[in-house]
């Protein structure tokens, strides 16, 4: 699947961080059966691995499930044979080289602007600004404005409610984690997590259906 594409067509990417691989899977589960069909699941989560390779057996071949946090080529390495869709890392990693280098699509960490050109230039699909909530949406208008092709997806700190302004201000799609998975990852309702999918999916209906109009 063309990376760029989805996300640009999906508009929104999950983070997904769990206590275990068994809530990681159930928390995937939770999100795409609510409509979301990108995600990720963030190697900080014990056994993401096997979570991941569980999830990806488990899932419609159309959702797109990612290796987040790849720091090293041996991780990049794992995350394509456990059958990643993606990988995803926090910067220009070892890790972010190694995937490139196995055609695996790469989402790559990056806050300045000489951080986004040298991610694209390194072979990222997209780039991850992050933390984007440190600066909030206008920051993402400021760097789109001398780099206007730049493909960019705004990560860290961004919840239901503040999703729609930094798409407005020109990112391709939002990373939503905590402020989406709530509990959930430590056990807590997956009824309640599927709700806020649905409503975060809606808030970014809107603003895309805005768009639209306003074009």
């Amino acid at each position: 699947m063309d990376l760029l594409k989805e996300l640009t067509d999906r508009k929104v990417l999950a983070v997904v961080r769990a206590d275990t691989p068994r809530l990681a899977v159930a928390c995937v589960h939770a999100l795409t059966e609510a409509g979301i069909s990108a995600l990720e699941i963030s190697l900080t989560t014990p056994g993401a691995f096997g979570a991941l390779a569980r999830a990806r057996a488990d899932s419609p071949a159309d959702v797109m499930i990612g290796a987040g946090t790849v720091l090293t080529a041996e991780q990049a390495e794992l995350a394509a044979a456990a059958g990643a869709s993606f990988a995803v890392t926090p910067g220009l990693t070892p890790g972010a080289a190694h995937s490139t280098a196995l055609g695996l699509p790469l989402l790559c960490g990056a806050l300045t602007p000489t951080e986004v050109v040298a991610a694209l230039d390194a072979g990222a699909t997209a780039v991850k600004v992050f933390p984007a909530s440190a600066h909030g949406p206008g920051y993402l208008r400021d760097l789109l404005a001398p780099l206007p092709h730049a493909p960019l997806v705004a990560i860290g700190g961004i919840g239901i409610r503040t999703a729609p302004a930094y798409l407005a201000a020109g990112a391709l799609a939002v990373g939503v984690g905590s402020p989406l998975l709530g509990d959930a990852g430590k056990g807590g309702s997956l009824e309640d997590l599927a709700d806020r999918a649905a409503d975060l999916l809606r808030a970014v209906g809107r603003t895309a259906a805005g768009a639209e109009t306003s074009r």
